[in-house]
């Protein structure tokens, strides 16, 4: 029997996390068996996973009558959901979170996507969901929206973990990296430890893929001029984009300025490429894990990734491979008339729309749940 791909990734400084949660995974100890096997160590979710675990499933009936019974309202009912599966999934992964001294063994719960843009209101919600959660190994997702960014140093600096999400251009990654650092160091400024505040950076890789693709492909069909050069950059950008990523990530991390952090018992944030389901079927399923294995990096796949990695990866430490291909690449995209910038904006507003339409898709769903 051949080695297991994914037990390999964690000598090579990735951890392999599972984008999913469903009650019956844990129940069922395939959680359990995940982590045993292959080397699973850590889980997130989204609006969009849980509408299909709740809403595409008998699993939680009899739970969402009881509490419509007892007169809660469905975002009550989705949150005292969604919470139990995050605080079961973290008690799996505690064993995890404890051997790696709290660099592993985390899930995510996302804020209300609604409040992508509300400062406040996420600041109000992910204090509630922490505290609820009540687990040292959970993560509050919060988005990298303009309004997101001074919720995440809030958060920080009151000692919340926070997941950033919906993190697609490298100028907001910076920003990223400023609020989590400001956080941290107002925490300190506190007089209060730094070593239990956790955080990672969640870029999202193969939607830029997807759409800059799109803008390629119409260039190619109206026989542009630069037609070679737009066929050499085809399907290369998510991966150029993540590489450029992660030489940002180690100037800053290195830097002087967090090393006075790291002193006091700071944690680096580490990047987590998220959206790493291949979306185009002429590109291998195992793509955008292959390519962005390296040092203190996350990679969170969907379990059909999972399994084709396993039965067909080939992992070896790629993420700095080829970095001046890769600023070359990204330098590309004027020539052909393509703004980066506006791809990731745009990227941006779609995410909190395909997060708000699932949410409230569920919420209905809970509502006739309810009422049956």
């Amino acid at each position: 029997m051949k080695d297991n791909p994914l037990k390999k990734m964690e000598s090579l400084g990735q951890s392999i996390w599972l984008d999913y949660i469903r009650r019956d995974l844990i129940s069922s100890g395939k959680l359990r068996r995940l982590i045993d096997d292959d080397g699973l160590t850590g889980m997130t979710s989204n609006p969009s996973i849980f509408e299909k675990a709740i809403a595409e499933s008998h699993i939680y009936d009899q739970d969402i009558r009881d509490l419509a019974l007892r007169k809660k309202d469905v975002k009550v009912i989705y949150e005292t959901l969604s919470q139990r599966d995050v605080q079961s999934a973290a008690d799996e992964f505690m064993s995890v979170y404890e051997k790696t001294d709290g660099t592993d063994g985390y899930v995510s719960l996302e804020v209300n996507p609604h409040l992508a843009h509300d400062t406040k209101g996420t600041i109000e919600e992910a204090r509630r969901l922490w505290a609820a959660l009540n687990r040292p190994n959970v993560f509050i997702k919060v988005p990298a929206t303009s309004d997101g960014l001074p919720a995440i140093q809030q958060l920080i600096s009151e000692g919340i973990n926070v997941n950033v999400t919906l993190l697609f251009g490298l100028p907001r990654y910076r920003q990223v990296t400023e609020a989590y650092i400001a956080g941290l160091e107002a925490h300190a400024a506190q007089g209060k430890p730094l070593k239990h505040i956790a955080s990672v950076a969640s870029f999202f890789v193969s939607r830029i893929d997807a759409l800059v693709d799109s803008l390629l492909e119409k260039l190619i069909a109206q026989g542009s001029e630069k037609i070679d050069l737009t066929k050499k950059v085809h399907g290369q950008i998510a991966i150029a984009s993540a590489k450029s990523a992660y030489q940002v990530d180690k100037e800053i991390f290195c830097s002087d300025r967090f090393k006075k952090l790291t002193d006091k018992g700071a944690r680096v944030q580490r990047l987590l490429w998220a959206s790493t389901s291949t979306k185009n079927p002429d590109y291998s399923d195992v793509k955008y894990i292959e390519a962005l294995i390296g040092p203190d990096t996350i990679n969170t796949v969907p379990p059909e990734t999972i399994d084709a990695y396993r039965d067909h990866g080939d992992p070896k430490s790629r993420l700095e491979q080829e970095v001046k291909e890769a600023d070359w690449i990204m330098a590309q995209l004027p020539e052909l008339g393509i703004s980066i910038d506006k791809v990731t904006q745009q990227l941006e507003d779609e995410g909190v729309k395909k997060f708000n339409e699932p949410f409230d898709k569920l919420m209905e769903a809970l509502r006739k749940k309810s009422s049956e």
